[in-house]
This record gives structure tokens, C-alpha cells and sequence, in this order.
């Protein structure tokens, strides 16, 4: 009997050495409970409870935690049934309200997250969910950290996964992209020849401008050319005249020389003739010619004297 006595003795203290002192891990904290009643809350660290008085409640993890949302069909603005799912990623700041305010923590944040998914979606149509991700997770973010504040929590984050639209929206979709594709592409190419037929215009244009030009420059040229031509003839005929009137024969002479060469030019130029028969003596040209020096040397003669008479005698 003494000895049953002293084993249930060092029982007994060993249970009260437990339930005497805890031991709280970093990254938790453990409610205090007196007769099934909430009083404080234990942080990381040695303390000391009153056995039989006092006990642990709940042991809340303190540190951040992820949830994983499970994949639900939700219906969008335009009637299109998609596939969502998401992650939550959540920290619990008052242990006391995690503990006591809600039963079951995970749950609740769970199923308030897909309610506010499903009510997000809701609002948008196929596209803006599909290309408007960031602004679906800041909604649901604000949403539902607001809601789960009275529970003592703090929602850092909350992701969507994947949104998966049904597949014949996806085909059709797909369709869409490629008939958009190909007609920026066309209207890429229509606008390639459009710049290739104005750069085609515009060198059609300076070269009909630089061909008028040439033209221009080569009629002005050869006008020219004839004034000069006629002005010499002009002098010469003055010339010519003068001398006849003087009676000077040479001058005579010198057109019929000239209308005789330009009469062999026009046989030699013409095409259809091959042989000519020329009817005359050839010492009428020559005599005609000699008849042309002639008066060019009377006509230089003529000149110096006048220059030499302008001139007149130096002092």
C-alpha cells in the first residue's frame, strides 16, 4: 500500500508540473481559459498556470497561412460558364477573435472567398474577367478583408489561378484572334502598296518634271542657237548688200554659192536619191568660192580702216 500510494503521489505532481508550466512556440499563441472561461492570451515563451484553475483553449498559428480555393463554375455578365479557382494567403493578428468569433476559421474563409468570386465575376463580361485579373484580385482582396476583419484576421493576398471559359468559347475565340490577325495583316499590306503607289506617283511625276525641264532647256538652247544663226545671217546679207550696192560682184557671187551648196544638200539628204547627174561646170562653184574670199579680205580691209580712222592720230 505505501508503495501504490507514492506512485500515485509522483503521478500527481507530474501532472501538476505539466499543467504548471507551458511552453508556447514561436509562431503561435494559446488562450487561457478559468473554468471554461476566456482571460488572456499566452505569447511565444515560458508561464506558469494555476492547475485545475486555469487551462489552454485554443493553440492559434500566428503565422501566415494559404488556402487553397477549389475550382467552381461561376457565371458571367454575358452568360458565359467558366471555371475558377484561387489561392488566400491570410494572417491571424487578435488569436482571442480567431479563436472565439468564428467556429470553424478555414472553412468560412474559404467559403467567403468563393461567395465574393462568384459576385465579382458576376458583374464583369467574358472578356473583362479573362483580361482584367489584377483588378478582380483587388476587388475580392478589399472585399473580403473587410468582411473577415471582425474575425481577427488580416487577408494579405488572394490570387486567382486559372479561369477557364468553356471550350467552344475558347474555339470561337480563337477564330475571332485569327480573323483579327489577318485583317490588321491586310490592312498592313493595303497600306504597303498604298505608300508603294504614292512613291511610285511621286518619282513618275519628278521625271515627267525633269523630262519638261530637259526639253525646256534643250528648245531654249536651240532657239537660241537659231537667233544666233539668223543674226548672223542678217549681218552677213547686210554685208552682202552693201557690197552690191557699192557694185562690187563678189557679193553677187557669194549667194549664188551659197543657194548652189544648199541646193547639193538637199539632193544629198534626200533618201530615194542614189546617183546624181549635175548639168554644170564645177569652175562656176570654185569661181563663186574665190569669188567668197574675196569679199571676206575686202570686208576685213574695210574694217581695219574704220578702226584705224576711230582711233585717229595720238598726241
Amino acid at each position: 500500500m505505501p508503495l501504490v500510494f507514492a506512485l500515485i503521489l509522483v503521478v500527481v505532481a507530474v501532472i501538476v508540473l505539466v499543467k504548471l508550466v507551458r511552453i508556447v512556440p514561436q509562431g503561435y499563441e494559446w488562450t487561457v481559459e478559468r473554468f471554461g472561461k476566456y482571460v488572456a492570451t499566452l505569447d511565444p515563451g515560458l508561464h506558469f498556470l494555476i492547475p485545475f484553475i486555469y487551462a489552454i483553449g485554443r493553440k492559434v498559428n500566428m503565422m501566415e497561412q494559404v488556402l487553397d480555393v477549389a475550382s467552381q463554375d461561376v457565371i458571367t455578365k454575358d452568360n458565359a460558364v467558366v471555371k475558377v479557382d484561387g489561392v488566400v494567403f491570410y494572417q491571424v493578428l487578435d488569436a482571442a477573435k480567431a479563436a472565439y468569433e468564428v467556429a470553424n476559421l478555414e472553412l468560412a474563409v474559404i467559403n467567403l472567398v468563393m461567395t465574393n468570386i462568384r459576385t465579382v465575376l458576376g458583374s464583369l463580361d467574358l472578356d473583362e474577367s479573362l483580361s482584367k485579373r489584377d483588378e478582380i484580385n483587388t476587388r475580392l482582396l478589399r472585399v473580403v478583408d473587410e468582411a473577415t476583419h471582425p474575425w481577427g484576421l488580416k487577408i494579405t493576398r488572394i490570387e486567382l489561378k486559372d479561369i477557364q471559359p468553356p471550350r467552344d468559347l475558347v474555339d470561337s475565340m480563337a477564330r475571332q484572334m485569327k480573323a483579327e490577325r489577318e485583317k490588321r495583316a491586310n490592312i498592313l499590306e493595303a497600306e504597303g502598296f498604298r505608300q508603294a503607289a504614292i512613291l511610285k506617283a511621286e518619282g513618275e511625276k519628278q521625271s515627267v518634271i525633269l523630262a519638261a525641264e530637259g526639253k525646256r532647256e534643250a528648245a531654249f538652247r536651240e532657239a537660241e542657237a537659231r537667233e544666233r544663226l539668223g543674226a548672223a545671217d542678217a549681218k552677213a546679207t547686210e554685208l552682202v548688200s552693201v557690197a552690191i550696192a557699192q557694185g562690187d560682184v563678189n557679193a553677187l557671187n557669194y549667194f549664188v554659192a551659197i543657194k548652189y551648196i544648199e541646193a547639193l544638200k538637199v539632193f544629198g539628204d534626200s533618201p530615194n536619191q542614189k546617183t546624181m547627174l549635175l548639168p554644170m561646170e564645177a569652175t562656176g562653184v570654185l569661181g563663186a568660192l574665190a569669188g567668197i574670199t574675196d569679199l571676206v579680205r575686202t570686208a576685213q580691209s574695210e574694217s581695219s580702216a574704220r578702226k584705224a580712222v576711230a582711233a585717229g592720230p595720238r598726241p
